[in-house]
C-alpha cells in the first residue's frame, strides 16, 4: 500500500503523472483541466519532480511541445478539455499516426455553442476515430492507476500508441476522494524507464520524421496502426492483471461487469455514471428486476468480442451515453455496442439513452426508468425509440 491522501480527479492525474517520471510537461490552463498541469507546473518548481516545463501559448502549442520531445525519445505529459482539444487537433491527430506513445489527461467536456463549460462526453467521442487509445475513469482512484498503466499499454513494444485518460469535467476532476497513491519505488519496480527507437531524432542520424507519404504506403501506416489498436486489447489485459498482481487493484481490462451472470436486462455506463448505474441496478434488484450492468472502460480500441460475450443471452440492454452521434438519433456508443452485435443484434430489445449533457445530472431515478423500461419491453426484440434524459 502507499500513501492515502485525499485528492481531486484533476490532482490524482498530477500526481500519478509525477510518478511516472515524465522528461517533459507541457502546461495550458483550460477548464475544468487547469488545475491538472497547474499542480504539475508547482512540482517542478518545487525540485518535486526532475522534468522540463513548457509553458505554452495554447493547446496546439502543448500538444506540438510533447511531440517534438516524444519524437526525441523522452517520456511526456500534458492535458486538456473540449476547445483546448479542438485546437490541438493537428498535431493530436499526428501524434498518433507518428506511433509517438504518451499519456494525456482529458477532463470531458461538453463542446461550444451553446457556450458552456460544463461536464459531457462530447470532447472525447468526438475524436474517438483519431488513433489514440481511450479509458474512461469511474473515479480519482482509477484516474491514478490508469495513467500509470497508460505509460505501460502505450510504450509498449506491441503497441506504441498515445493514450487518453478520460474523466468526467468537475464531478471527477473538482470533486475529492481517498487515494491510494503507490510509492515511487513501486511506480518504479512497474514501469521501467521509457525505451523506444522507431522515431527518435538525433542530430548524428538525421532523417525525414514526417515526409509526404503516397497512397500505397498510407496504407501500411495506417493498416499497421489499425493492427496495433488490436493487439492493444491483449495488452490492456496483461497491464490490468500485471497492476493488480502489484499493487492489489484490478479493473477488468477493457469492460468490468456488474451483477451480470444472471441479468434479463443490462445498462451499460461509461465513467462517473457508473455508480449512480450500480445503485440502481441493487434498487431493481430488490423490487424483482433482474439487471446487470457493463462498465464500457475502454472505447478505443473498442471491445467487441467482450462486449458481445457479455450480452449473450441478454434479453434487453440500453447504452447510456453523455455525448450524441450527430447525423443518428441516439449516443455514439450505443452505436458501437450495436456494431459490435452486428449478427445478433436482432435478438435483443435496445435502445439508446442520453442525458448528462452541459453538465446534467444523471441521477438514480434516470437510470432507474431505464431499468424499467428495458423490463417492461424485453420481450420485444429490436432497437427501440433514444430515450433522453431530460431535467425541466
Amino acid at each position: 500500500m502507499g500513501k492515502i491522501k485525499v485528492l481531486t480527479g484533476n490532482y490524482s492525474a498530477s500526481e500519478a503523472a509525477a510518478l511516472c517520471r515524465p522528461d517533459l510537461v507541457a502546461a495550458y490552463p483550460i477548464t475544468p483541466q487547469s488545475s491538472v498541469v497547474e499542480y504539475l507546473s508547482t512540482m517542478v518548481h518545487n525540485g518535486k519532480i526532475d522534468a522540463n516545463l513548457v509553458q505554452v501559448e495554447s493547446e496546439h502549442s502543448a500538444m506540438s511541445v510533447v511531440q517534438g520531445a516524444a519524437a526525441g525519445g523522452g517520456r511526456v505529459f500534458t492535458a486538456t478539455s473540449a476547445q483546448g482539444l479542438a485546437l490541438m487537433y493537428e498535431p493530436y491527430f499526428r501524434m498518433s499516426t507518428l506511433r509517438l506513445p504518451m499519456v494525456m489527461a482529458l477532463a470531458t467536456r461538453e463542446m461550444t455553442s451553446p457556450e458552456t463549460v460544463w461536464s459531457g462526453q462530447q470532447d472525447a467521442m468526438s475524436v474517438r476515430d483519431a488513433g489514440w487509445i481511450q479509458v474512461y475513469c469511474d473515479d480519482n482512484q482509477e484516474i491514478v492507476d490508469m495513467v500509470i498503466q497508460g505509460y505501460k499499454i502505450a510504450e509498449n513494444p506491441k503497441v506504441l500508441l498515445p493514450v487518453n485518460v478520460c474523466y468526467d469535467g468537475f464531478y471527477s476532476s473538482h470533486l475529492t476522494e481517498g487515494v491510494d497513491l503507490p510509492l515511487q519505488e513501486e511506480v518504479d519496480a512497474f514501469l521501467p524507464p521509457v525505451s523506444f527507437n522507431h522515431a527518435v531524432l538525433d542530430p548524428d542520424n538525421p532523417f525525414a520524421l514526417d515526409p509526404l507519404t503516397p497512397g500505397p504506403l498510407m496504407m501500411k501506416y495506417r493498416k499497421s496502426h489499425l493492427d496495433a489498436m488490436e493487439r492493444a486489447l491483449d495488452v490492456i489485459e496483461e497491464v490490468d492483471k500485471e497492476f493488480g498482481d502489484a499493487f492489489g487493484r484490478y479493473y477488468g481490462g477493457a469492460i468490468s461487469e456488474y451483477k451480470t451472470e444472471d441479468a434479463d436486462v443490462v445498462i451499460v455506463t461509461i465513467a462517473g455514471m457508473t455508480g449512480t448505474g450500480m445503485d440502481a441496478v441493487d434498487i431493481a434488484r430488490e423490487q424483482g428486476i433482474k439487471a446487470g450492468l457493463i462498465k464500457l472502460r475502454f472505447t478505443r480500441p473498442f471491445p467487441a468480442n467482450r462486449i458481445a460475450k457479455a450480452l449473450k443471452d441478454k434479453k434487453a440492454f440500453a447504452v447510456i451515453d453523455r455525448s450524441v452521434c450527430f447525423g443518428w438519433s441516439q449516443g455514439p456508443m450505443h452505436m458501437e455496442v450495436k456494431a459490435a452485435l452486428c449478427d445478433v443484434d436482432n435478438q435483443f430489445c435496445h435502445f439508446s439513452a442520453i442525458g448528462g449533457l452541459g453538465g446534467a445530472d444523471i441521477s438514480i431515478d434516470m437510470i432507474l426508468s431505464t431499468i424499467r423500461r428495458l423490463d417492461k419491453q424485453k420481450n420485444e426484440p429490436g432497437e427501440k425509440e433514444t430515450q433522453w434524459y431530460m431535467v425541466d
